[in-house]
């Protein structure tokens, strides 16, 4: 990942005869400044694109718990010598990976898997910035150029 501010976290995983088991976070190993608050869960589709969301004020700690997802992470902060630049990695449901992206900075993913589980807990002080404190960056906008393994994506309204 290009940008320092974006962590990557490989976790650690205890396999046998029954399956995996895994630690998604917890507050003395992971970011214990992050108060997390929520957590929210999408399932979706192959072809499916959602985002480019972000805000100032939340971090997210993202997990792709079932599936496979082209994930895509922009830099927002206007004042940021990579803004709206962009880095991408694939999330999946065997790599046992997060990342946790700070305020400021969009994400976004493509499922490129039949379905998805996407997982995210939220970190972020006073009310839950719903879509009218969030911002929105589309996902083909010419001045980020992002290279989408897709040319047709399903899309809702609001990310055309």
């Amino acid at each position: 990942m290009i940008f320092p501010e974006v962590k990557i976290i490989n976790h650690d995983v205890f396999t046998d005869f029954r399956g995996d088991l895994w630690t998604l976070w917890h507050k003395d190993r992971f970011e214990p400044h992050l108060d997390f608050v929520h957590d929210k869960v999408s399932t979706s589709r192959k072809n499916v694109i959602r985002g480019i969301h972000g805000d100032n004020k939340s971090w997210k700690l993202i997990s792709c718990l079932y599936g496979e997802l082209y994930f895509v992470v922009v830099d927002n902060r206007i004042s940021s010598e990579n803004y709206l630049k962009w880095d991408s990695l694939i999330l999946d449901g065997k790599k046992r990976q997060s990342i946790l992206i700070p305020p400021n900075f969009g994400n976004g993913f493509l499922v490129l898997s039949y379905e998805s589980v996407f997982h995210y807990k939220w970190a972020y002080e006073g009310n839950y910035p719903d879509i009218q404190d969030q911002f929105t960056l589309k996902w083909n906008d010419p001045n980020i150029d992002i290279e989408w393994p897709i040319s047709n994506p399903i899309l809702q309204k609001r990310d055309k």
